[in-house]
């Protein structure tokens, strides 16, 4: 999660800043005065926070430092930028400091971790939109002071870039962000020939693009490509369900760092090169693992309108029965067990539960219990998303286990307790081919002595499946409010 924060941060920052404060002089490092060399060492100075910031978010451990360090080079990237003979006058970049900061405090503070994956989807829509701004005014700059010609094919071909990508980000930004809010269904919308008429518009986009790399005097043709680019975002988010909303958000941002990188270039302007690269590559590494956790393409993900709509897979819940513990018969459970492993979810995000998790945690341990938590990497809306909520809660890290370091050890496991997670956990992944989340790799939890779900009733999770563990004979579901569920468990277990 803190990733996706940092990354999520880089092309807004620095684009809108050098949008508002400056305009390109194209000069070689040989030409630049001592004012110009200072802006190029702080530029330097801030990629070097970005990449040691980045490194340092890989560990749950380091991770605030990782941000501190990017804060710190967000900061020499906008005194760098301060620095810049071009700017004419301060008026409005002292204007867009203010709201800028007017605007970022309260997301930052204020909103929930809840609401977190559609904070940062918001994000992405504005450094989306600062890279379209950028390429949009780069080239009616060119075009009506310098002239058609004097836009070279290498800077065209950026601007061109940076104008598709920026505007398709923006639009599939906003629609991701709606879905996560629920004011846009989160199930896929689709209409016949969907995806022919998609790879259509999206040719005829790169069509424009290639077009203006050769006739870059061609206006029309250029608003067309951007019109084209805002018509794909929409479309290509539509048919894309609740489910991978996560790899949406994810790869958006990939397109974001694309954008901005290629802003850089047109420009001539290193910071946004390099923090637009990594932003680009890190998103779609990103992308990568997380299809991978959920086994799934790409093109699965883009095309197969997957999620949120209720699936019938070969093996359903009639004629089963699940089975309620009462908190008392819980918590009697986990007083006195040996190895207890938690297991969160988005139900623990939803409830803010986490530290009421920390505090049971604590009293097994105090009953000579040990605790352990097992992290799915798509737990949640985002990757990291419990990692964060637990480190909230002060949880230490290392109590926290990847699914790769602690599957095997479930079957020794006296009690898990599933806190909201539905998919992750489901061994249909494992039993029913006909499920549509078969082959997905998820948690063992099914091998555990004793299993209880907190959950505040049967509803299916973002895959719209029934859960197979929770009608399993060493299941017990405990329903209600996690947060008040916990609670009740940390009286009863103290009483005991």
């Amino acid at each position: 999660m803190s990733l996706l924060l940092f990354l999520a941060g880089l092309p807004t920052a620095a684009a809108a800043a050098y949008l508002l404060m400056s305009s390109p002089t194209g000069a070689s490092m040989d030409a630049l005065g001592g004012r110009e060399l200072m802006v190029q060492l702080t530029y330097l100075a801030s990629s070097v926070l970005f990449i040691l910031g980045l490194r340092s978010l890989t560990k749950p451990d380091q991770a605030r430092r990782g941000m501190q360090l990017a804060a710190l080079g967000m900061a020499f990237a906008i005194v760098g930028t301060l620095l810049n003979s071009g700017i004419l006058t301060y008026s409005w970049i002292i204007g867009g400091l203010i709201l800028g900061a007017v605007l970022g405090y309260p997301l930052g503070k204020f909103v929930p971790m809840t609401a977190m994956p559609q904070r940062i989807a918001f994000s992405h829509m504005f450094g989306a939109l600062a890279a379209t701004l950028v390429g949009v005014g780069e080239y009616y700059h060119s075009i009506q002071i310098e002239g058609a010609a004097g836009i070279e094919r290498f800077k065209m071909a950026a601007i061109g870039f940076e104008v598709l990508f920026g505007s398709l980000t923006v639009t599939g930004s906003f629609m991701a962000f709606g879905k996560l809010q629920e004011f846009i269904t989160g199930r896929p919308i689709t209409f016949k020939g969907q995806n022919f008429f998609n790879l259509l518009l999206f040719t005829a986009a790169i069509g424009c693009f290639v077009w203006m790399i050769f006739n870059p005097f061609d206006v029309r043709v250029f608003y067309v490509m951007l019109a084209a680019g805002f018509a794909i975002g929409v479309l290509m988010v539509l048919p894309i369900g609740g489910a991978d909303m996560p790899v949406v958000v994810s790869l958006l941002n990939s397109y974001a760092g694309l954008a901005a990188s290629a802003t850089g270039f047109a420009i001539d302007n290193n910071v946004l090169i390099i923090a637009g690269a990594l932003d680009g590559a890190s998103g779609f590494i990103l992308s990568i693992i997380m299809s991978k956790a959920m086994n799934r393409s790409f093109g699965n993900v883009l095309f197969g309108a997957f999620g949120s709509v209720v699936t019938s897979s070969g093996k359903t819940s009639e004629g089963l029965v699940a089975k309620s513990i009462s908190a008392e018969d819980a918590a009697v459970q986990l007083a006195y067990a040996g190895r207890v492993v938690f297991v969160p979810g988005y139900g623990m995000a939803v409830a803010q539960a986490q530290h009421q998790v920390r505090e049971l945690a604590e009293l097994i341990e105090k009953n000579g219990g040990e605790v352990k938590y097992a992290i799915h990497p798509v737990a949640g809306r985002m990757p990291g998303h419990m990692n964060v909520l637990l480190a909230e809660a002060n949880v230490p890290y290392d109590k926290m286990y990847d699914m790769e370091e602690i599957n095997d050890s479930f079957h020794e496991t006296d009690v898990v307790v599933v806190i909201g997670a539905n998919d992750v956990v489901n061994p249909a992944a494992k039993t029913d081919k006909s499920s549509p989340i078969y082959g997905m790799p998820i948690l063992n939890v099914s091998e555990a002595r004793n299993i209880i779900v907190l959950k505040r009733g049967m509803n299916p999770g973002f895959a719209g499946i029934e859960n197979e563990l929770f009608f399993d004979e060493k299941t017990n579901m405990l329903f209600g409010d996690a947060k008040t569920s916990l609670t009740k468990l940390v009286s009863e277990v103290k009483s005991l």
